[in-house]
């Protein structure tokens, strides 16, 4: 240690050469340590002035939507209060209430050709609500078809998995005889009777949400007994979404025209039928056949893609 000492003040060695050969510290004037500093509080500054807009608009946010919940709920609870101050007292009979009932009693076989007036109703008088019923059907479809639809897009370990899933691998229940035996005798008496169901539905209980219940009930027997194959090859997704948005197409701008004929007091020109007869009701069959379509095809989608992540083959 001696010496070391001995050489730094010989001038002979400099302890610190090893420090400033490893580690160069830049020379920086004051003004560039003021500016680098001025330079460190506008940012703090400015990360500041974000963060108390952020805040503003939050709050802002909160009050708007505060008072818009509350006037909501006050103009809501009036117009029910309203409503409710004209009806009838409690005990007091209202005749208003029995003329849209007693008008579908009477006049509905007259107007509607369709001995069964729940079918006359749903699907003449009130045709406008069935065709919401039917395009939120169609929608849902839709929504699920977006959420669990499987194909080469949106595979994450490439084409094997699609290939594998498509093959119902996973859910392979056709090498069961007794399924299979099964399905053979119940699955042709399930489309007979609900293709019954859905072309009686003006002349008795039945219509197109039933018998095309019955009809997706069979289509998902037929896939579990025989396979998704089969049912590829017969109807491919392509078939299955133009079938669809056909029969929704045709119920409405079929209602479309009666709407427009109706709303004018024009007579539409489309024959009733006789009452009794297969081909009675007017429109109320061919609405039936569409509305059936729409419903066993949904339920059919349903079940294929909560499966496997497919309707059909392409």
């Amino acid at each position: 240690m001696r010496e070391g000492f001995r050489r730094w003040l010989d001038g002979e060695d400099d302890v610190l050469a090893h420090v400033m050969d490893s580690e160069e510290v830049p020379y920086r004037t004051r003004e560039e340590i003021k500016e680098e500093r001025r330079m460190v509080s506008r940012e703090a500054d400015r990360e500041k002035g974000t963060e108390v807009i952020a805040g503003i608009e939050r709050r802002s946010f909160r009050a708007v939507y505060s008072v818009a919940a509350v006037v909501s709920c006050v103009l809501l609870i009036g117009v029910l209060l309203f409503t409710i101050a004209g009806l009838p007292r409690y005990g007091m009979e209202n005749p208003r209430t029995t003329e849209v009932v007693r008008r579908y009693v009477e006049k509905g076989l007259e107007e509607t050709g369709a001995v069964n007036i729940v079918s006359g109703l749903i699907l003449d008088y009130r045709a406008f609500d069935t065709l919401g019923e039917s395009h939120v059907l169609f929608t849902a479809l839709i929504c699920v078809m977006i959420l669990l639809r499987i194909d080469r897009k949106n595979m994450r370990t490439g084409y094997e998995d699609y290939y594998m899933i498509r093959e119902d691998r996973l859910f392979d229940m056709t090498k069961d005889n007794i399924m299979r035996g099964v399905g053979m005798i119940v699955v042709p008496c399930i489309f007979l009777y609900g293709l019954y169901v859905l072309l009686n539905g003006q002349l008795s209980p039945g219509g197109g949400f039933s018998g095309g219940a019955v009809m997706g009930a069979g289509f998902i027997i037929l896939a579990a007994a025989f396979g998704m194959k089969p049912l590829d090859r017969a109807l491919p997704e392509r078939r299955i979404r133009f079938i669809t948005f056909a029969a929704l197409s045709f119920y409405s701008f079929a209602k479309g025209y009666v709407f427009f004929t109706g709303a004018n007091g024009i007579p539409n020109r489309i024959p009733k039928g006789t009452p009794g007869a297969i081909l009675s009701g007017g429109l109320i069959l061919p609405l039936d056949i569409a509305v059936g379509i729409v419903v066993a095809f949904t339920m059919f989608g349903f079940y294929s893609l909560f499966s496997r992540g497919s309707i059909g083959g392409e």
